[in-house]
């Protein structure tokens, strides 16, 4: 049986543009660029997670009727359909709390390479922030980071060069360099 090659992907500063603690959707602000990046993604047949750290749950700045509600915006800004992801994993702890999901844990990475059968070869990690790289690389993954959220400066530059993680300026400049 084939193997499938996949995407996960950061939300805040990858995909919407990074707002402290989102809790209204009607604050957010699509990355415009990501959108069609996506879909040619999707095209060339890769499969598409979601896998955000949102520590404001455990926090109680917000619930997961917020973060549902701001995932749901971001389908109708883009124009996605419901199932856009394969899978999405939302990760509520805060950093002080036993990490189960929350980046750079690879549990949801490792439990989607089996239930999906993935290529972890064939599979990238991307972010703005090192967690979703690091995440990648520990997963068996490549990782890429992206300038579309928190700034990436040059002592994370040179920590990128250092473990192979290739920086670009946002998800559609990587799917044509890295997708075509």
């Amino acid at each position: 049986m084939a193997k499938h090659k996949a995407l996960f992907l950061d939300r805040d500063g990858t995909l919407i543009k990074d707002a402290h603690y989102l809790k209204d959707p009607d604050l957010l602000e699509i990355i415009e660029s990501a959108g069609p990046a996506l879909i040619k993604a999707k095209q060339v047949g890769y499969l598409l997670f979601l896998h955000t750290n949102q520590s404001g749950i455990a926090r109680g700045y917000y619930d997961w009727e917020d973060v549902h509600a701001c995932n749901q915006r971001m389908h109708e800004d883009f124009g996605w359909p419901a199932d856009f992801f394969a899978e999405v994993c939302v990760a509520p702890e805060s950093p002080e709390e036993k990490t189960v999901y929350r980046k750079p844990s690879t549990r949801f990475e490792m439990e989607m390479i089996d239930k999906f059968r993935l290529d972890p070869s064939t599979c990238w990690v991307i972010g703005d922030k090192w967690i979703d790289p690091q995440t990648g690389l520990d997963s068996g993954m490549r990782g890429a980071l992206v300038r579309t959220g928190k700034p990436v400066d040059q002592a994370l530059e040179q920590k990128a060069v250092q473990e192979k993680v290739p920086i670009y300026k946002d998800l559609a400049e990587f799917v044509a360099k890295e997708l075509a």
